[in-house]
């Protein structure tokens, strides 16, 4: 209770001695009830209440669960694997001390955050890329940084987002879509913003226009039912969630303002998807389902690549989904999307292993393909891959094919439907990049590793690329 009433002192702008005056009480007395040392009777509640005029119900309403489950996520981290923490001592710490418990979780996500960008720093200048200070304001690492260090998890912006869901469903099962319908009502009614489906050209060639001038927001017609859905919902957001979408970049360690642009729109993005695919409901159902990306894109009324993108923000603490690891590349292995998670070592610069069949996926247009991947130091992972188009919906119109995979650790492949009938044992051999890959016989090698000698044989071809001293 002592944390909950210097809230309520606090947010009545009172001093101890001010409260202590009020209740009758001495200012030591108020110290040591805020320091959990004496107990908050029932009448001095009362007393608390009358004086106040506060409802006694309100000093029960905390977020201490929540905290809670933050932290004791945080403390799994393999970082504090040997320091014994029990579960009930941090409930006690997020309960009795918010305050610090707020400052630990702050302090392991800057550290996770400057661990990623120091990462990326050295990898980008070790492939000769660039030097440190190019790495350093590379905006795009700084944003995948940032939704990285937090686990892609929003939890602010998934409970936002829900409310807004639930105005939008009315008497609908929670399960079904958010209609255009009521996306485009929403906008009217609350927003004053006539809605008109118009052809691209009207609109330069964008997918979405808000002409605030006359109060109207334009969308492509040439967009399928999930894309119009979805930016529907992004313009929602935009208008509805910019607030709570400060607040959570807030925090974000930026060198300037494209980084933050760009974490800006993904979040924006986040919040979008978080309306159409209520956190809770689309976790029971991913989980009823197996994960099964085609029967949720149905059930939710969402493109494969929404409904994969976000199977990888399943992270709330104490309602965690399985962690996905996700990306998203052209045929020239250009990444335009990658949102880590699953412990996957992706390489953030240079190609990845043409083994993968997130490479291959672009000889087999829209079917999936399930492979176990293997990683030299024996780490197993389910990837998913499929074609995603882009762009159509005319003759004439540029089309964009790419290739998104979906992958977890072997330990959750049994709870992913793709695991059925597949055989762990006949894991693809891969690498991370070939300059980082230390297998010596691999057929499809573009470049040596790193720190390996190459071997001058010109009497032998082995048939693979390259050579190495001591094989």
């Amino acid at each position: 209770m002592g944390p909950r009433l210097k809230r309520v002192r606090r947010d009545l702008g009172l001093t101890q001695a001010n409260m202590a005056a009020d209740l009758e009480i001495s200012p030591s007395y108020v110290a040591l009830m805020e320091r959990n040392q004496r107990p908050v009777t029932a009448d001095l509640l009362l007393k608390l209440a009358s004086t106040y005029k506060i409802d006694i119900a309100s000093l029960a309403d905390d977020d201490s669960e929540g905290l809670t489950k933050r932290l004791q996520a945080t403390l799994k981290q393999p970082i504090f694997a040997d320091i014994d923490l029990p579960a009930l001592d941090s409930a006690d710490i997020a309960t009795s001390y918010p305050g610090f418990a707020e400052a630990l979780l702050r302090l392991h996500t800057a550290f996770t955050e400057e661990q990623m960008a120091h990462a990326q720093r050295r990898e980008m200048a070790s492939s000769g890329l660039g030097s440190v200070d190019m790495a350093a304001t590379d905006p795009v690492g700084e944003a995948r940084a940032f939704l990285a260090a937090r686990r892609n998890c929003f939890p602010a912006l998934d409970d936002h987002a829900a409310d807004v869901a639930q105005e939008l469903a009315g008497d609908r099962p929670r399960e079904e879509s958010v209609w255009t319908d009521a996306l485009v009502e929403r906008l009217t009614r609350r927003h004053g913003q006539k809605v008109r489906f118009t052809d691209p050209d009207l609109i330069l060639g964008s997918l979405r226009w808000h002409d605030r001038h006359r109060e109207q927001v334009l969308i492509s017609n040439r967009l399928d039912h999930p894309g119009r859905r979805f930016q529907l919902a992004l313009q929602i957001g935009l208008l509805e969630a910019r607030d709570i979408i400060a607040t959570q970049l807030a925090d974000g360690r930026f060198s300037g303002e494209n980084a933050r642009r760009l974490a800006s729109r993904a979040l924006t993005g986040y919040w979008a998807a978080a309306l159409l695919m209520p956190y809770r409901p689309f976790l029971r159902a991913a989980r009823q389902t197996r994960h099964d990306v085609e029967t949720l894109s149905r059930r939710f009324a969402a493109s494969f690549e929404q409904v994969a993108h976000r199977l990888t923000t399943m992270g709330r603490p104490g309602e965690e989904g399985v962690p996905f690891f996700f990306l998203r590349l052209d045929r020239a292995g250009n990444v335009s999307k990658r949102l880590d998670g699953a412990g996957f070592p992706f390489a953030r610069t240079g190609g990845s292993c043409p083994l993968w069949n997130v490479h291959g996926v672009f000889e087999t247009p829209g079917r999936i393909r399930p492979q176990w991947l293997e990683l030299p130091e024996g780490e197993k992972f389910l990837s998913i891959a499929r074609t995603v188009e882009a762009g159509g919906g005319a003759w004439d119109s540029p089309r964009a094919v790419r290739s998104v995979a979906l992958a977890c650790s072997a330990e959750h492949a049994g709870h992913v439907i793709y695991s059925d009938g597949m055989d762990e044992g006949a894991a693809t051999p891969i690498g991370v990049a070939c300059r980082l890959c230390h297998r010596p016989h691999c057929i499809a090698r573009s470049a040596p590793p790193i720190g390996r000698e190459m071997r001058p044989d010109d009497n032998r071809d082995t048939g693979v690329p390259f050579a190495f001293a001591g094989d």
